[in-house]
């Protein structure tokens, strides 16, 4: 019969390099997919500052404005669209050589958008709570 012992620390060892493997490859793609958040929160921020100053809350000009901000936070402005008071942008990004980009839209609701609460908001109770007597004498 063969000697096995150590067999166990090389099979341990085999585990650990493998388990070393998988965390150094997911690396570069948690960064990827930090750096796809940051792309979208640059779109939303672009759009909102160009929205702000669009509707005259802000003084300036909405597409430098949006351009100013999208590149503090890494990215590029492509694309800055108004139309009365609505903002569209497309910011752009890249990391690892990947092309980022994102668009986002600022202003007010749509006029489709049904503003209020709706039409029949269903009654809660809370569970124990007296009910009325509905009982007649």
């Amino acid at each position: 019969m063969r000697d096995e012992r150590g067999s166990g620390a090389v099979l341990g060892v085999g585990i650990l390099v493998l388990v070393a493997a998988i965390v150094l490859a997911a690396l570069p793609l948690g960064r990827i997919l930090a750096a796809r958040q940051t792309t979208i929160g640059a779109a939303d921020a672009a759009a909102l500052a160009a929205a702000d100053i669009a509707s005259g809350r802000v003084p300036g000009v909405p597409c430098e404005a949006a351009a100013a901000i999208a590149g503090r936070l890494g990215a590029a402005l492509e694309e800055c669209i108004l139309e009365g008071g609505v903002a569209r942008v497309v910011v752009s990004a890249a990391i690892e050589g990947l092309p980022l980009r994102a668009s986002a839209r600022a202003g007010p609701p749509a006029a489709s958008a049904r503003v209020g609460p709706p039409a029949e908001a269903p009654a809660h109770r809370a569970r124990g709570a007296a009910q009325p007597n509905t009982a007649s004498t």
